[in-house]
Protein backbone atom coordinates (compact mmCIF):
# COMPACT_ATOMS: atom_id res chain seq x y z
CA UNK A 1 0.00 0.00 0.00
CA UNK A 2 1.20 3.43 -0.92
CA UNK A 3 1.69 6.50 1.22
CA UNK A 4 -0.96 8.68 1.02
CA UNK A 5 -0.81 12.01 2.91
CA UNK A 6 -0.99 11.90 6.37
CA UNK A 7 -0.73 14.52 9.21
CA UNK A 8 2.44 12.90 10.17
CA UNK A 9 4.32 13.46 7.03
CA UNK A 10 3.29 17.07 6.77
CA UNK A 11 4.47 17.85 9.99
CA UNK A 12 8.20 15.91 9.01
CA UNK A 13 8.50 17.90 5.44
CA UNK A 14 7.20 21.03 7.89
CA UNK A 15 10.46 21.39 9.55
CA UNK A 16 11.60 24.90 8.43
CA UNK A 17 8.29 25.88 10.05
CA UNK A 18 8.66 24.64 13.62
CA UNK A 19 6.37 21.71 12.13
CA UNK A 20 3.51 23.95 12.90
CA UNK A 21 1.26 22.93 9.78
CA UNK A 22 -1.58 25.59 10.25
CA UNK A 23 0.51 28.42 9.42
CA UNK A 24 1.95 26.77 7.10
CA UNK A 25 2.79 28.68 3.83
CA UNK A 26 5.11 26.52 1.97
CA UNK A 27 5.58 22.83 1.30
CA UNK A 28 7.37 20.11 -1.03
CA UNK A 29 5.37 16.51 -0.93
CA UNK A 30 7.72 15.07 -3.94
CA UNK A 31 8.47 11.49 -4.25
CA UNK A 32 6.75 10.13 -1.22
CA UNK A 33 4.29 7.85 -3.94
CA UNK A 34 1.02 9.51 -2.66
CA UNK A 35 -1.53 7.75 -5.03
CA UNK A 36 -4.40 10.48 -3.34
CA UNK A 37 -4.98 13.89 -2.85
CA UNK A 38 -6.35 14.76 0.55
CA UNK A 39 -6.48 16.42 4.07
CA UNK A 40 -4.10 19.42 2.99
CA UNK A 41 -7.48 22.40 2.09
CA UNK A 42 -8.15 21.00 5.84
CA UNK A 43 -4.69 21.25 7.37
CA UNK A 44 -3.09 23.93 5.40
CA UNK A 45 -5.44 26.54 4.62
CA UNK A 46 -2.38 29.38 4.24
CA UNK A 47 -0.43 27.67 1.60
CA UNK A 48 0.70 29.08 -1.27
CA UNK A 49 3.54 26.74 -2.46
CA UNK A 50 2.59 23.39 -3.02
CA UNK A 51 5.14 20.76 -4.50
CA UNK A 52 3.09 17.99 -5.40
CA UNK A 53 6.03 16.28 -8.31
CA UNK A 54 6.69 12.64 -8.63
CA UNK A 55 3.79 11.00 -7.11
CA UNK A 56 1.03 8.43 -8.39
CA UNK A 57 -2.01 11.10 -8.15
CA UNK A 58 -4.51 10.39 -10.53
CA UNK A 59 -6.51 13.05 -10.17
CA UNK A 60 -6.64 16.81 -8.75
CA UNK A 61 -8.98 16.98 -5.72
CA UNK A 62 -9.25 18.32 -1.94
CA UNK A 63 -7.18 21.81 -3.24
CA UNK A 64 -10.10 23.72 -4.02
CA UNK A 65 -10.38 25.44 -0.68
CA UNK A 66 -6.64 26.76 -0.86
CA UNK A 67 -7.62 30.52 -1.46
CA UNK A 68 -4.38 31.16 -1.49
CA UNK A 69 -2.31 29.22 -2.68
CA UNK A 70 -0.22 30.84 -6.06
CA UNK A 71 1.89 27.85 -7.11
CA UNK A 72 0.83 24.33 -7.94
CA UNK A 73 3.45 21.54 -9.31
CA UNK A 74 2.08 18.22 -9.79
CA UNK A 75 3.86 17.38 -12.61
CA UNK A 76 4.99 13.57 -12.90
CA UNK A 77 1.61 11.81 -11.85
CA UNK A 78 -0.98 10.13 -13.61
CA UNK A 79 -3.52 13.42 -14.18
CA UNK A 80 -5.90 12.30 -16.89
CA UNK A 81 -7.96 16.07 -16.72
CA UNK A 82 -7.58 19.17 -15.59
CA UNK A 83 -10.22 19.99 -13.05
CA UNK A 84 -11.15 21.05 -9.36
CA UNK A 85 -8.89 24.14 -9.24
CA UNK A 86 -11.83 27.15 -9.36
CA UNK A 87 -11.20 28.07 -5.73
CA UNK A 88 -7.68 28.60 -6.38
CA UNK A 89 -8.41 31.82 -6.64
CA UNK A 90 -4.90 33.23 -6.14
CA UNK A 91 -3.42 30.43 -8.47
CA UNK A 92 -0.58 31.75 -10.75
CA UNK A 93 1.57 29.34 -12.20
CA UNK A 94 0.33 25.53 -12.74
CA UNK A 95 3.00 22.97 -13.53
CA UNK A 96 1.42 19.96 -15.06
CA UNK A 97 4.78 18.69 -17.16
CA UNK A 98 4.86 14.90 -17.59
CA UNK A 99 1.08 13.42 -17.10
CA UNK A 100 -1.50 11.88 -19.23
CA UNK A 101 -3.68 14.94 -20.07
CA UNK A 102 -5.28 13.61 -23.16
CA UNK A 103 -8.94 15.74 -22.70
CA UNK A 104 -7.68 19.45 -23.81
CA UNK A 105 -11.13 20.64 -23.34
CA UNK A 106 -10.33 20.02 -19.78
CA UNK A 107 -8.51 23.53 -19.68
CA UNK A 108 -11.80 25.54 -19.83
CA UNK A 109 -12.06 24.93 -16.09
CA UNK A 110 -9.07 27.37 -15.90
CA UNK A 111 -10.89 30.52 -17.07
CA UNK A 112 -12.32 30.96 -13.66
CA UNK A 113 -8.53 31.33 -12.32
CA UNK A 114 -7.86 34.64 -13.32
CA UNK A 115 -4.50 35.24 -11.92
CA UNK A 116 -3.12 32.29 -13.69
CA UNK A 117 -0.02 33.74 -15.79
CA UNK A 118 1.98 30.69 -16.47
CA UNK A 119 0.99 26.96 -18.01
CA UNK A 120 3.26 23.62 -18.11
CA UNK A 121 1.61 21.18 -20.58
CA UNK A 122 4.89 19.73 -21.50
CA UNK A 123 5.04 15.70 -22.19
CA UNK A 124 1.18 15.32 -22.06
CA UNK A 125 -0.82 13.46 -25.14
CA UNK A 126 -2.46 16.69 -25.47
CA UNK A 127 0.46 18.67 -26.84
CA UNK A 128 0.78 16.11 -29.79
CA UNK A 129 -2.86 17.56 -31.09
CA UNK A 130 -2.97 19.05 -34.07
CA UNK A 131 -3.92 23.21 -32.88
CA UNK A 132 -2.95 22.96 -29.27
CA UNK A 133 -1.53 25.79 -28.62
CA UNK A 134 -3.65 27.87 -30.48
CA UNK A 135 -6.78 26.23 -28.65
CA UNK A 136 -5.13 27.31 -25.09
CA UNK A 137 -3.72 30.71 -26.00
CA UNK A 138 -7.38 31.31 -27.14
CA UNK A 139 -9.25 29.72 -24.52
CA UNK A 140 -7.32 31.12 -21.53
CA UNK A 141 -6.91 34.87 -22.16
CA UNK A 142 -5.13 35.89 -19.06
CA UNK A 143 -2.09 33.29 -19.88
CA UNK A 144 0.90 35.05 -20.21
CA UNK A 145 3.30 32.49 -21.06
CA UNK A 146 2.44 28.53 -22.26
CA UNK A 147 5.22 25.85 -21.94
CA UNK A 148 7.96 28.60 -21.24
CA UNK A 149 7.17 30.37 -23.93
CA UNK A 150 5.56 33.92 -24.13
CA UNK A 151 2.11 34.34 -25.79
CA UNK A 152 2.65 37.57 -27.97
CA UNK A 153 -0.14 39.91 -29.00
CA UNK A 154 -0.22 38.84 -32.59
CA UNK A 155 -0.24 35.17 -32.00
CA UNK A 156 -3.37 35.85 -29.50
CA UNK A 157 -5.21 37.20 -31.89
CA UNK A 158 -4.63 34.61 -34.85
CA UNK A 159 -5.69 32.27 -32.41
CA UNK A 160 -9.16 33.96 -31.95
CA UNK A 161 -9.36 34.15 -35.68
CA UNK A 162 -8.59 30.11 -35.67
CA UNK A 163 -10.50 29.40 -32.58
CA UNK A 164 -14.06 27.64 -34.20
CA UNK A 165 -11.82 25.89 -36.65
CA UNK A 166 -9.23 24.70 -34.29
CA UNK A 167 -12.04 23.49 -31.30
CA UNK A 168 -13.52 21.32 -33.74
CA UNK A 169 -10.02 19.81 -35.18
CA UNK A 170 -9.23 19.14 -30.79
CA UNK A 171 -12.27 17.71 -30.42
CA UNK A 172 -11.83 14.85 -33.06
CA UNK A 173 -8.53 14.20 -31.67
CA UNK A 174 -9.88 13.73 -28.29
CA UNK A 175 -12.34 11.07 -28.71
CA UNK A 176 -10.00 9.02 -30.79
CA UNK A 177 -7.68 9.35 -27.90
CA UNK A 178 -10.22 8.42 -25.16
CA UNK A 179 -10.70 5.27 -27.55
CA UNK A 180 -7.15 4.71 -27.17
CA UNK A 181 -7.37 4.96 -23.53
CA UNK A 182 -10.42 2.54 -23.29
CA UNK A 183 -8.27 -0.37 -25.59
CA UNK A 184 -5.24 0.67 -23.33
CA UNK A 185 -7.14 0.03 -19.97
CA UNK A 186 -8.46 -2.96 -21.10
CA UNK A 187 -4.95 -4.19 -21.87
CA UNK A 188 -3.97 -3.31 -18.58
CA UNK A 189 -6.70 -4.89 -17.00
CA UNK A 190 -6.39 -8.14 -18.96
CA UNK A 191 -2.15 -7.94 -18.17
CA UNK A 192 -2.69 -7.45 -14.36
CA UNK A 193 -5.05 -10.07 -14.57
CA UNK A 194 -2.86 -12.59 -16.38
CA UNK A 195 0.39 -11.87 -14.28
CA UNK A 196 -1.98 -12.47 -11.01
CA UNK A 197 -3.01 -15.95 -11.99
CA UNK A 198 0.69 -16.58 -12.74
CA UNK A 199 1.44 -15.66 -9.44
CA UNK A 200 -1.48 -17.79 -7.50
CA UNK A 201 -0.03 -20.85 -9.84
CA UNK A 202 3.29 -19.96 -8.60
CA UNK A 203 2.04 -19.95 -5.20
CA UNK A 204 0.23 -23.15 -5.53
CA UNK A 205 2.99 -24.92 -7.20
CA UNK A 206 5.42 -23.70 -3.94
CA UNK A 207 3.27 -25.15 -1.27
CA UNK A 208 2.24 -28.42 -3.69
CA UNK A 209 -0.80 -30.70 -3.31
CA UNK A 210 1.66 -33.82 -3.35
CA UNK A 211 1.62 -36.95 -1.89
CA UNK A 212 2.86 -37.68 1.81
CA UNK A 213 5.43 -39.99 0.04
CA UNK A 214 6.70 -37.23 -2.63
CA UNK A 215 5.96 -34.90 0.61
CA UNK A 216 9.04 -36.59 2.98
CA UNK A 217 11.62 -37.66 -0.51
CA UNK A 218 11.32 -33.46 -0.58
CA UNK A 219 12.27 -33.27 3.06
CA UNK A 220 14.76 -35.96 3.26
CA UNK A 221 16.24 -34.06 -0.41
CA UNK A 222 16.29 -31.09 1.48
CA UNK A 223 17.78 -32.27 4.62
CA UNK A 224 20.86 -33.65 3.13
CA UNK A 225 21.44 -31.13 0.05
CA UNK A 226 21.08 -28.03 2.49
CA UNK A 227 19.23 -24.89 1.47
CA UNK A 228 21.64 -23.23 -0.65
CA UNK A 229 20.77 -25.14 -3.29
CA UNK A 230 16.81 -23.52 -2.76
CA UNK A 231 18.10 -20.45 -2.21
CA UNK A 232 20.35 -19.92 -5.78
CA UNK A 233 16.87 -21.62 -7.36
CA UNK A 234 14.81 -18.90 -6.24
CA UNK A 235 17.53 -16.34 -6.92
CA UNK A 236 17.27 -17.39 -10.62
CA UNK A 237 14.17 -17.40 -10.55
CA UNK A 238 13.63 -14.07 -9.20
CA UNK A 239 16.44 -12.64 -11.78
CA UNK A 240 14.19 -14.40 -14.52
CA UNK A 241 11.15 -12.83 -13.96
CA UNK A 242 12.66 -9.31 -12.90
CA UNK A 243 14.25 -9.81 -16.69
CA UNK A 244 10.95 -10.72 -18.22
CA UNK A 245 9.12 -7.86 -16.53
CA UNK A 246 11.81 -5.43 -17.52
CA UNK A 247 11.95 -6.83 -21.25
CA UNK A 248 8.15 -6.89 -21.79
CA UNK A 249 7.22 -4.10 -24.02
CA UNK A 250 3.99 -1.90 -22.24
CA UNK A 251 2.76 1.12 -23.41
CA UNK A 252 3.57 4.10 -21.30
CA UNK A 253 -0.02 4.38 -19.29
CA UNK A 254 -0.98 5.02 -15.74
CA UNK A 255 -1.94 1.86 -15.57
CA UNK A 256 1.73 0.75 -16.24
CA UNK A 257 3.37 3.47 -14.48
CA UNK A 258 1.40 2.33 -10.76
CA UNK A 259 2.43 -1.56 -12.24
CA UNK A 260 6.21 -0.61 -12.21
CA UNK A 261 5.93 1.18 -8.93
CA UNK A 262 4.06 -1.88 -7.22
CA UNK A 263 6.11 -4.71 -8.52
CA UNK A 264 9.52 -1.99 -7.21
CA UNK A 265 7.53 -2.03 -3.91
CA UNK A 266 6.96 -5.90 -4.04
CA UNK A 267 10.59 -6.89 -4.66
CA UNK A 268 11.52 -3.94 -1.83
CA UNK A 269 9.32 -5.55 0.74
CA UNK A 270 10.68 -9.02 -0.06
CA UNK A 271 14.15 -7.83 0.13
CA UNK A 272 13.27 -6.54 3.41
CA UNK A 273 11.35 -9.40 4.51
CA UNK A 274 14.49 -11.76 3.82
CA UNK A 275 16.79 -9.36 5.40
CA UNK A 276 14.70 -9.21 8.50
CA UNK A 277 14.84 -13.75 8.52
CA UNK A 278 18.01 -13.92 8.00
CA UNK A 279 18.53 -11.49 10.90
CA UNK A 280 16.22 -13.47 12.77
CA UNK A 281 18.44 -16.67 12.03
CA UNK A 282 21.30 -16.44 13.62
CA UNK A 283 24.20 -17.74 11.89
CA UNK A 284 25.76 -20.74 13.33
CA UNK A 285 29.53 -20.22 13.25
CA UNK A 286 32.50 -22.92 13.70
CA UNK A 287 34.23 -22.35 17.13
CA UNK A 288 35.40 -25.44 17.16
CA UNK A 289 36.19 -28.34 14.60
CA UNK A 290 34.78 -31.96 14.59
CA UNK A 291 37.89 -33.20 15.78
CA UNK A 292 37.79 -30.92 18.60
CA UNK A 293 40.06 -28.30 17.59
CA UNK A 294 39.62 -25.06 18.96
CA UNK A 295 39.61 -21.85 16.31
CA UNK A 296 40.59 -18.07 16.16
CA UNK A 297 37.50 -16.60 15.70
CA UNK A 298 36.73 -12.82 14.95
CA UNK A 299 33.19 -12.38 13.85
CA UNK A 300 33.03 -8.64 15.33
CA UNK A 301 36.27 -7.72 13.78
CA UNK A 302 37.64 -6.18 16.81
CA UNK A 303 40.84 -5.13 16.90
CA UNK A 304 42.63 -6.87 20.00
CA UNK A 305 46.27 -7.64 21.74
CA UNK A 306 46.92 -10.17 23.58
CA UNK A 307 49.92 -9.89 26.52
CA UNK A 308 52.35 -11.68 28.32
CA UNK A 309 52.73 -10.48 31.84
CA UNK A 310 55.67 -11.97 33.53
CA UNK A 311 55.92 -9.89 36.38
CA UNK A 312 52.72 -11.28 37.70
CA UNK A 313 52.66 -14.32 35.71
CA UNK A 314 49.78 -13.42 34.08
CA UNK A 315 48.11 -13.13 30.14
CA UNK A 316 46.05 -10.38 29.64
CA UNK A 317 43.60 -9.68 27.11
CA UNK A 318 42.69 -6.18 25.88
CA UNK A 319 39.24 -6.26 23.58
CA UNK A 320 38.69 -2.79 21.67
CA UNK A 321 35.02 -3.44 22.00
CA UNK A 322 32.59 -0.15 21.29
CA UNK A 323 33.09 2.56 23.74
CA UNK A 324 29.57 3.01 24.44
CA UNK A 325 28.66 -0.63 24.13
CA UNK A 326 26.31 -1.40 26.72
CA UNK A 327 28.31 -3.81 29.38
CA UNK A 328 24.92 -6.61 29.67
CA UNK A 329 25.52 -6.86 25.49
CA UNK A 330 28.69 -8.54 26.78
CA UNK A 331 29.17 -12.46 27.00
CA UNK A 332 32.46 -13.77 28.69
CA UNK A 333 33.61 -17.18 29.00
CA UNK A 334 37.37 -18.28 29.97
CA UNK A 335 38.51 -21.44 29.60
CA UNK A 336 41.73 -23.22 30.68
CA UNK A 337 42.99 -23.14 26.95
CA UNK A 338 41.29 -20.44 24.91
CA UNK A 339 38.81 -17.28 25.83
CA UNK A 340 35.10 -16.57 23.97
CA UNK A 341 33.73 -13.24 24.08
CA UNK A 342 30.30 -12.58 22.44
CA UNK A 343 29.25 -9.00 21.56
CA UNK A 344 26.36 -8.72 20.90
CA UNK A 345 25.74 -12.47 19.95
CA UNK A 346 28.47 -12.19 17.75
CA UNK A 347 31.59 -14.29 19.13
CA UNK A 348 35.46 -13.42 19.71
CA UNK A 349 37.44 -16.26 20.46
CA UNK A 350 41.07 -17.00 20.83
CA UNK A 351 43.48 -19.80 21.70
CA UNK A 352 45.74 -18.69 23.95
CA UNK A 353 49.66 -19.92 24.22
CA UNK A 354 49.47 -21.13 27.66
CA UNK A 355 46.77 -22.58 30.21
CA UNK A 356 45.37 -20.31 32.43
CA UNK A 357 43.33 -20.44 35.91
CA UNK A 358 39.57 -19.55 34.87
CA UNK A 359 38.31 -19.56 38.25
CA UNK A 360 40.95 -16.59 38.92
CA UNK A 361 40.69 -14.88 36.03
CA UNK A 362 39.00 -11.13 36.12
CA UNK A 363 37.54 -8.95 33.40
CA UNK A 364 36.89 -4.72 33.73
CA UNK A 365 36.08 -2.06 31.18
CA UNK A 366 38.41 0.94 30.79
CA UNK A 367 36.85 4.32 31.84
CA UNK A 368 38.34 6.11 29.64
CA UNK A 369 38.63 3.82 26.35
CA UNK A 370 35.79 1.31 26.89
CA UNK A 371 37.93 -1.53 26.06
CA UNK A 372 37.45 -5.02 27.64
CA UNK A 373 40.62 -6.04 29.81
CA UNK A 374 40.64 -10.02 30.97
CA UNK A 375 43.45 -10.79 33.50
CA UNK A 376 43.98 -14.31 33.10
CA UNK A 377 46.68 -15.86 35.81
CA UNK A 378 48.71 -18.93 33.98
CA UNK A 379 48.45 -22.68 35.63
CA UNK A 380 52.08 -23.04 35.72
CA UNK A 381 52.04 -21.02 38.55
CA UNK A 382 51.35 -23.50 40.93
CA UNK A 383 54.02 -26.30 38.98
CA UNK A 384 56.44 -23.56 39.73
CA UNK A 385 55.86 -23.18 43.41
CA UNK A 386 55.79 -26.95 44.25
CA UNK A 387 59.63 -27.11 42.49
CA UNK A 388 60.65 -24.10 44.84
CA UNK A 389 59.56 -25.78 47.59
CA UNK A 390 62.42 -28.04 48.41
CA UNK A 391 65.31 -26.11 46.95
CA UNK A 392 64.26 -23.78 49.65
CA UNK A 393 64.73 -26.59 52.52
CA UNK A 394 68.51 -26.00 51.69
CA UNK A 395 68.86 -23.20 53.88
CA UNK A 396 66.25 -23.94 55.97
CA UNK A 397 68.69 -24.79 59.09
CA UNK A 398 69.27 -21.08 60.01
CA UNK A 399 66.00 -19.58 58.39
CA UNK A 400 63.55 -21.87 60.12
CA UNK A 401 63.99 -20.37 63.49
CA UNK A 402 64.26 -16.72 62.18
CA UNK A 403 60.59 -17.30 60.41
CA UNK A 404 59.37 -19.25 64.07
CA UNK A 405 61.08 -15.90 66.11
CA UNK A 406 59.11 -13.35 64.13
CA UNK A 407 56.10 -15.00 63.81
CA UNK A 408 56.06 -15.33 67.54
CA UNK A 409 56.98 -11.94 68.19
CA UNK A 410 60.89 -12.31 69.70
CA UNK A 411 63.72 -10.74 68.85
CA UNK A 412 67.30 -12.92 68.45
CA UNK A 413 70.44 -11.93 67.07
CA UNK A 414 72.15 -13.01 64.45
CA UNK A 415 74.93 -15.57 65.15
CA UNK A 416 77.51 -15.97 62.35
CA UNK A 417 80.01 -19.07 61.80
CA UNK A 418 82.93 -17.77 59.94
CA UNK A 419 84.25 -21.36 59.12
CA UNK A 420 81.18 -21.52 56.39
CA UNK A 421 81.98 -18.07 54.84
CA UNK A 422 85.27 -17.40 53.04
CA UNK A 423 85.38 -13.52 53.11
CA UNK A 424 88.68 -12.17 55.06
CA UNK A 425 89.03 -11.43 58.45
CA UNK A 426 90.03 -7.71 58.58
CA UNK A 427 91.58 -7.58 61.96
CA UNK A 428 94.66 -9.92 60.80
CA UNK A 429 95.22 -7.79 57.45
CA UNK A 430 97.87 -5.24 59.46
CA UNK A 431 100.77 -7.45 61.55
CA UNK A 432 100.45 -7.11 65.52
CA UNK A 433 102.73 -4.44 66.95
CA UNK A 434 102.34 -3.43 70.11
CA UNK A 435 100.07 -0.09 70.52
CA UNK A 436 101.66 2.47 72.03
CA UNK A 437 99.00 4.94 73.35
CA UNK A 438 95.46 4.49 73.23
CA UNK A 439 93.69 4.61 70.58
CA UNK A 440 89.57 5.49 70.11
CA UNK A 441 89.27 1.75 68.85
CA UNK A 442 90.89 -1.91 69.84
CA UNK A 443 90.29 -4.40 67.37
CA UNK A 444 92.21 -7.32 69.71
CA UNK A 445 92.36 -7.25 73.12
CA UNK A 446 95.53 -5.77 74.58
CA UNK A 447 97.96 -7.97 75.70
CA UNK A 448 99.41 -8.92 78.95
CA UNK A 449 103.48 -8.79 78.62
CA UNK A 450 104.87 -10.47 81.19
CA UNK A 451 107.82 -9.72 82.77
CA UNK A 452 111.01 -10.97 81.13
CA UNK A 453 113.28 -13.01 83.31
CA UNK A 454 116.65 -12.17 84.08
CA UNK A 455 119.25 -14.50 84.34
CA UNK A 456 122.51 -14.02 86.37
CA UNK A 457 124.75 -14.76 83.13
CA UNK A 458 122.59 -13.09 81.03
CA UNK A 459 124.71 -10.19 79.32
CA UNK A 460 122.71 -7.51 76.89
CA UNK A 461 125.38 -6.65 74.02
CA UNK A 462 124.10 -3.78 71.82
CA UNK A 463 126.42 -4.99 68.96
CA UNK A 464 124.76 -8.17 68.36
CA UNK A 465 121.52 -8.17 66.37
CA UNK A 466 118.08 -9.81 67.72
CA UNK A 467 116.89 -13.11 67.07
CA UNK A 468 113.75 -11.25 65.54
Amino acid sequence: MFLSVTEDLVRRRAEHNNCEIFSLEEISLHQQEIERLEHLDKWCRGLKILYLQNNLIPKIENVGKLKKLEYLNIALNNIERIENLEGCEELKKLDLTANFIGELSSIEALKHNIHLKELFLVGNPCTEFEGYRQFVVATLHQLKCLDSKEIERSERIQALQDYPEVKQKIREQEQAYLLKRAREKEEAQRRMQERKDKKQKQGGSKLGFDSPDSLQDKENRHQTEGDGEDETQRTTEDDEDDRRFWEEPTPYTPESRLETHKYIEEKRRAKENRRESEKREKPLWTLVTAEGKVLNVNVPKLHFSLKDDEENDQLILDLAVYRHLDTSLLDIDVQPTYIRVLVKGKPFQLVLPEEVKPDSSSAKRSQTTGHLVVSMPKAKEVNQAKKKAPASSKYSDCNTPQKNTRRSGQVEKLEVDPSKHSFPDVTKIIQEKERIGQGPIRLQAEKITEPKKSYVDFEDNEDVPPLI
